[in-house]
């Protein structure tokens, strides 16, 4: 009508003509602008914050002026003093004022439902904010004899009359058990969560706007967990625990033989990880300053043997070939399902596998980094006891997994250990002294620089990480002290009294105070055996696509985010690649999983894409074993590597002149003894 106001919201561009006196949320609404609101428009929630634009908008053919909506209100007037949640200049509640004329409604990206939760990485896309689970607050109708309905019904019809909610299905039991109780305490106000807009998960009396919800990655080794705000996607607190499972078995294979060999072991590895869950969870929770029955959703990622150990299906048959998975589609269940100490009709959702060993940590590292939707061929390689590894681009991904082992971790190494204070992570050695220096978790300043024995002296240097083994076998080998094919070369112990006899073979002493840490000649063999499964997977996977070099690389995982992509490549973990083109992508599998977490639409997506990437099978390749040993050497036996060469100075290939400790030694007593001088 010709007195109607024009309404034109930005920064959609949605627009239209509404009656005067009409709320600026119900004109949003009507017009399916993106507005947020967990209250239904009572004021309660303030989240459906905007600002009315002022000024001439030729372009829309209007003025707008602050004065074109009704005035602040008792209900506005109080968040002028509430502290967190005070207005910003400018800011209005659309819920709270009516339109008078025609006006420009800015809707901030704070106040939009699906809102972008930036992240850290620019490469990688934001996060749209839309939860799996979502908080809905009513106002329910009493019950009446003369037209009688079951309380559920009339909380349904609220969130269909209040919410648009015309697909409900049902109420989990345990909620319908309180239903009763929480509308007669809430005086029938009640605020409800509703999973994926169709069942009720939870009632609670009264107003209630804050939903929790965990996004959990189940590696072999460690536990990692981020607990989001729902309504935000803020991370509110990160915590990671050792796998205890690790004590039935530090690899995959040692796991599933456990299951095999003792009757019950399955079930006592399922309950072990259950058990740490709730504990991380808890401890989680707490860092919060929240409960962990205020968890009303998780997701969950982990390859396929920690995926079925924690379904609490045997593994037995991802042990040998074909290496079936007892399921991989992506599954949604009750956290009592699971033995999870969460609210009690929390809602659990596992991200698919894609094959074999290719499980769900694959799949939340394709939905983190996309590679079905890169322009260019990517590599990506998830760093970890057992390495996925996904090549392709927008026409075609593969995937494979590679058992490396523990040992970029730390384990299987003499002095390793785990990524936490006075764990050396960065090594230096001169090449000319073959004096090292480095630097260790908790100490900002080189193990040379004044100050480093005072500001460790608590922590200690105690042992060497992943990333610290891994600089320190590149170093030793831009020195020399490592020939081309791993062996530390004896000869060198004319140079430097670090390089030491170690019965038949050599070491390298890193660091001589207390305690001694040494690189044996075992250490560097243990990284050479993971180094080389991991880049024989790329390569079989550039085979199968027919190149023989990849547009760029991403290393994920725990253990990837903390390699120098420079030394990883030095000592050949990864095919030849311009180091400009070689990133870290972090936790990309818990990234995924937080994805899944906060954007229910990823999770169908996530599914489809699962589908279409094709599994290659280390296992039954035969040219997997030609790649494995000719990428033994440093960086590789064959490979020339011209595009790290072009940036980094190489050793020309060499042989150790000097590889049996005892020989040597044998050699120099039976020099001196030869040139001894003779008793006349």
């Amino acid at each position: 009508m010709a007195d109607d106001a024009l309404i034109v919201f930005t920064p959609s561009g949605r627009r239209g003509r509404f009656e005067k006196g009409t709320t600026v949320l119900q004109a949003a609404r009507s017009l399916g602008v993106d507005v947020d609101s967990v209250c239904g428009g009572r004021g309660l929630c303030g989240r459906c914050q905007v600002t009315v634009s002022e000024g001439e908008f030729a372009k829309h053919g209007i003025t707008s002026r602050s004065d074109h909506v009704t005035g602040w209100n008792e209900v506005e007037e109080r968040y002028k003093t509430e502290g967190k949640r005070a207005f910003k200049a400018g800011r209005r509640l659309s819920c709270q004022m009516r339109i008078v004329d025609n006006a420009v409604i800015d809707v901030p990206a704070d106040s939009q439902v699906h809102k972008q939760l930036v992240r850290k990485r620019a490469e990688v896309r934001d996060i749209v904010m839309d939860p799996a689970v979502r908080l809905h607050y009513v106002e329910v109708d009493q019950p009446d004899m003369h037209n009688p309905s079951g309380d559920l019904e009339r909380v349904q019809q609220a969130l269909r009359e209040q919410w648009g909610l015309d697909k409900l299905e049902d109420c989990d039991l345990r909620t319908l058990q309180h239903l009763q109780q929480a509308l007669r305490q809430g005086n029938w106000k009640v605020t409800v969560a509703v999973h994926r807009g169709r069942r009720i998960t939870a009632i609670w009396p009264g107003f209630r706007d804050r939903a929790y919800g965990v996004a959990v990655d189940i590696g072999s080794t460690t536990i990692a967990a981020h607990l989001c705000d729902l309504q935000s996607g803020e991370v509110l607190a990160s915590n990671g625990i050792m796998n205890p499972q690790i004590r039935f078995g530090e690899d995959l294979m040692s796991r599933v033989s456990y299951a095999m060999m003792n009757p019950g072991g399955a079930q006592e590895m399922t309950a072990a990880v259950r058990q740490a869950l709730n504990d991380l969870m808890a401890e989680t929770a707490a860092e919060a300053g929240i409960t962990p029955e205020e968890i009303l959703n998780a997701t969950f990622v982990g390859n396929p043997i920690m995926h079925h150990l924690l379904l609490g299906i045997d593994p037995t048959e991802l042990g040998g070939a074909p290496f079936a998975l007892a399921t991989n589609s992506g599954i949604t269940l009750w956290a009592a399902e699971l033995d999870l100490k969460i609210h009690q009709d929390a809602r659990i959702y596992i991200l698919p596998c894609i094959a074999g060993h290719v499980g769900a940590d694959t799949a939340g590292v394709a939905l983190s980094e996309t590679p079905h939707l890169s322009e260019d061929i990517v590599l990506i390689v998830d760093v970890g006891t057992n390495a996925e590894i996904l090549l392709g681009n927008k026409h075609r991904v593969l995937a494979a997994s590679s058992p490396t082992g523990p040992a970029f971790e730390g384990a299987q190494i003499s002095s390793g250990q785990r990524a936490a204070n006075g764990a050396i992570e960065r090594v230096r050695i001169d090449p000319e002294t073959l004096e090292p220096r480095f630097k260790v978790i908790g100490c900002d300043l080189w193990s040379n620089e004044e100050g480093f024995r005072k500001q460790t002296r608590k922590i200690g240097v105690t042992g060497i990480c992943g990333s610290g083994i891994i600089e320190a076998l590149a170093e030793m080998y831009m020195a020399g002290i490592i020939a081309t094919d791993g062996t530390i070369d004896g000869a060198m112990a004319a140079r430097s009294e670090r390089v030491r006899q170690d019965g038949r073979t050599w070491t390298y002493l890193l660091n001589a105070g207390e305690p001694e840490i040494t690189v044996t000649q075992n250490d560097v063999r243990a990284i050479q055996l993971a180094k080389a499964a991991l880049y024989a997977g790329a390569r079989l996977l550039m085979d199968h696509l027919e190149i023989d070099q990849v547009d760029r690389v991403v290393l994920a995982g725990a253990f990837g985010s903390h390699i120098d992509v420079k030394y990883a490549m030095i000592l050949g973990l990864i095919p030849d690649c311009n180091l400009d083109k070689v990133s870290s992508a972090g936790n990309a599998a818990g990234t995924g999983a937080r994805i899944a977490l906060l954007n229910q639409a990823s999770r169908d997506e996530i599914e489809r894409v699962v589908h279409g990437i094709e599994k290659v099978e280390t296992a039954v390749e035969p040219r997997f074993q030609a790649h494995f040993v000719e990428a033994m050497g440093i960086p590789h036996t064959t490979a020339p590597y011209p595009r790290l060469r072009s940036a980094v100075p190489l050793p020309a290939p060499k042989k150790a002149t000097a590889t049996d400790a005892e020989g040597q030694e044998r050699s120099r007593r039976r020099r001196r003894r030869e040139h001894a001088p003779t008793q006349e």
